[in-house]
């Protein structure tokens, strides 16, 4: 069978310009992926390329899975050398063979969110500073863009210099690394940046992997951000052969540090490139990538695409007006039981929505229908207090000098070894320049700590005894099972023998139940690469087909994705698009959110359904909303609209609509700036000082200037940026 056979003339063409520089620009449902694996054989089966000459990069692991199964199927012998990954694991795989050049030591940890949290904690207590001043999420969300952008501390610090809060951010940043390294650790943007960085500074480095990928391809390239457009350029540099696949209409992460620019420019990045536009649509019907198309070109800042399909014309959109949340999530329950009375499938529905806490009300409806469902989002399996524990245990028999970890397990179960001792041991530790496990493991040090060194030295040879364990386990699955048994963390959680107790030791069997997975199909078993393994799983890569439940999940978390039915709930200004890209006042921010629509939407496959609610719970109190600008968007000849239900509460449907009209006459005059201003405005602060938004929390004054009778106050927020604010509308407070 020939390899462009089935494939339409675009995708042929993608295949068949294999040298150089080439863009394709794929639109939703395109058949990109088909496209690029029939590129790889062809590379390998036509072109006579050694298979580990080619590397491809994704994101998520589940769409690595998916192009490493097709790889196989049309590459046959030989496809297991060539590298198919995520940003992450393929970086993870050079830094093994080569962080120790930058001083690490190569059985490093990964550190998740909640361990990079309470190591900001640590260093804001070090450094004596107030965490409401610096909110933990907000600092590491500063730290995170800073390495996105290839910035390390030291560049940090001197670009704000000067800068009062500015400065004390870079202390932080500074400190954070400074226990990171100290712990052999990295986080999530370390992967990316370190790579980097063992490429700069390690020339020889560089050029073998320059070598060995005579070809990459980079798939989803629009949610590129600096540090990985970084990584790729500098891999490509020797061969030019880069082919990256991607949909700028489809950009939806700028919030996380994706460029959009790197799409977009690609052809002033690398000289000479193609672009090929795949815009036939397989996945979708004709009405639902009209209104798609209808939807996105009304953004500017694009490459020109119109998807096209030969599907059926399909169903009109469905749109509701409903009274509240609660006559929405009644609404789309409804009609999922009645679809699935006819004989559809649980699993063919999917409800997506902007934000997480819309799904308490849906999933408050599904229940009360007994209908099965799927949430995502949620917390996560591994965010567990059991499941983190057992991989604390791995973690410092794999790398001792993790010092987070061991503080989290070193009395757990509970051992007699107390918070006073622990503060002891890390005096010491600091004072000598010693981890802590140096310090217990250390017969004569570790006598030095009293009553407690006995416990002390008992957790050290429990560690040793696990070292030695992981060295002739034959499978990870077999040293799991005598961690627990010899930890007693297993059998503390039997004897409590309480429903919570109970729930966790299922959840402990299922994490055993994982490492049997993973000693089944590794390739080599090794501790090291299950850590990884686990570090590096999201939530969306744990989502099965196959389960016959509805699906709940944010909008961003659908991409991806596809199902024949689809709701997209919340349809209004406000909550989508967002209430803080509306009030940037940037229109880019604005177009982000539509290209997320833009994605909701080309999710459907069969039929399509859109809601928005008068009025929301918000804090207790009821708000009145208006339609989206989205809705407006759409051309009216594909909509099918139910008529507005009747209100259920006390309020006549004629105040109900005068409420929303006067909010909204309101809310339109503020974002064109005509709002009458307060009278009498006084401002308990000044430049310098810090205030508080109910939104966007705390952040520094930097300039304050008169505005008729009020004040506009530009206000740097941490997690945010800068802000232009009424003072009298927005309610700042001063933070003393």
């Amino acid at each position: 069978m020939s390899l462009l056979e089935g494939l339409n003339s675009k995708q042929k063409e993608a295949v068949l310009c294999t040298e150089g520089p080439l863009l394709i620009l794929a639109g939703a449902g395109s058949g990109k992926t088909r496209a690029l694996t029939h590129r790889i054989a062809y590379l390998i089966k036509e072109k006579g390329v050694d298979p580990w000459r080619i590397l491809a990069i994704t994101f998520t692991n589940k769409a690595a899975r998916e192009m490493r199964e097709r790889v196989d199927l049309l590459v046959g012998e030989g496809a297991e050398d060539i590298w198919v990954s995520t940003f992450h694991s393929a970086c993870v795989r050079i830094l093994r063979n080569d962080i120790e050049k930058l001083g690490y030591n190569r059985y490093f940890t990964i550190y998740d969110t909640d361990d990079q949290k309470a190591l900001i904690k640590e260093c804001l207590k070090e450094l004596n500073y107030n965490e409401k001043n610096f909110p933990v999420s907000g600092v590491l969300g500063e730290i995170s863009r800073q390495k996105d952008e290839l910035i390390n501390p030291a560049e940090y610090e001197k670009r704000n210099q000067g800068d009062y809060r500015g400065e004390k951010y870079a202390k932080i940043y500074k400190l954070y690394q400074k226990k990171l390294e100290s712990n052999n650790a990295l986080d999530f943007d370390d992967i990316i940046l370190k790579t980097v960085e063992l490429f700069k500074f390690h020339p020889d480095v560089l050029e073998y992997y320059q070598n060995k990928f005579q070809y990459i391809l980079v798939d989803e390239y629009q949610d590129t951000n600096t540090a990985q457009y970084k990584l790729v350029s500098l891999l490509a540099a020797a061969h030019n052969n880069i082919c990256v696949v991607g949909d700028d209409d489809q950009s939806i992460y700028g919030w996380r540090g994706a460029n959009i620019r790197n799409i977009l420019d690609f052809e002033k990045d690398f000289k000479n490139a193609r672009v090929v536009k795949l815009e036939q649509n397989y996945r979708s019907t004709k009405v639902i990538l009209e209104a798609a198309n209808s939807v996105i070109k009304n953004n500017y800042g694009r490459k020109q695409k119109n998807l096209w399909t030969e599907n059926e014309q399909g169903d009109l959109i469905e749109l509701k007006c409903c009274m509240d949340e609660h006559d929405e999530a009644e609404y789309v329950v409804r009609e999922i039981d009645k679809q699935a009375k006819e004989g559809r499938a649980y699993k063919d529905f999917a409800v997506l929505y902007r934000t997480n806490a819309q799904s308490r009300v849906l999933e408050e409806h599904l229940v009360r229908y007994s209908i099965p469902y799927r949430l995502f989002g949620s917390i996560r399996f591994y965010e567990r207090k059991e499941i983190k524990d057992i991989l604390a245990y791995l973690r410092v028999i794999l790398n001792p000098n993790d010092d987070l970890s061991l503080k989290r397990i070193i009395n757990v179960p509970k051992r007699g070894i107390g918070a006073t001792t622990i503060s002891k041991v890390e005096e010491f530790a600091a004072a000598n320049h010693m981890n802590l496990y140096e310090v217990i493991r250390d017969r004569e040090t570790v006598s030095m700590f009293g009553r407690a060194a006995a416990k002390l030295k008992e957790f050290a040879d429990l560690i040793g005894t696990l070292q030695a364990e992981a060295v002739q386990s034959k499978s990870i699955c077999e040293l799991m099972e005598e961690l627990l048994i010899r930890t007693g963390y297993l059998k503390e959680l039997e004897d409590e023998n309480t429903e919570e107790a109970r729930d966790r030791i299922q959840n402990i069997r299922e994490f055993v139940s994982k490492a049997a997975d993973y000693d089944k199909n590794a390739e080599e078993i090794s501790l090291a690469g299950f850590l990884e393994e686990v570090a590096l799983v999201a939530d969306i890569d744990n989502y099965n087909e196959g389960d016959n439940a509805v699906v709940l999940m944010t909008l961003h978390s659908a991409k991806g994705l596809e199902f024949p039915f689809v709701f997209i709930t919340g349809l209004e200004e406000g909550l989508f698009p967002s209430y803080m890209s509306i009030q940037s006042g940037r229109e880019d921010s604005i177009e982000e959110e539509r290209r997320l629509y833009y994605v909701g939407i080309t999710r459907a496959k069969k039929k399509l359904y859109l809601t928005y609610a008068n009025a929301r719970s918000f804090r207790g109190e009821r708000v009145y909303y208006r339609v989206s600008r989205f809705i407006e968007e759409l051309p009216k000849e594909l909509i099918k609209q139910e008529e507005v239900k009747k209100s259920s509460d006390s309020l006549p449907e004629m105040r109900v609509k005068n409420a929303i009209w006067q909010q909204h006459k309101a809310y339109e005059a503020a974002l064109k700036k005509e709002i009458p201003a307060p009278q009498n405005i006084s401002l308990d602060f000044k430049e310098g000082d810090l205030v508080k938004h109910f939104k966007f929390g705390i952040g520094t004054v930097e300039k304050i200037s008169h505005a008729g009778a009020d004040y506009e106050v530009t206000v740097t927020f941490p997690k945010y940026g800068q802000k232009k604010l009424m003072a009298g509308l927005a309610n700042l407070k001063a933070v003393h």
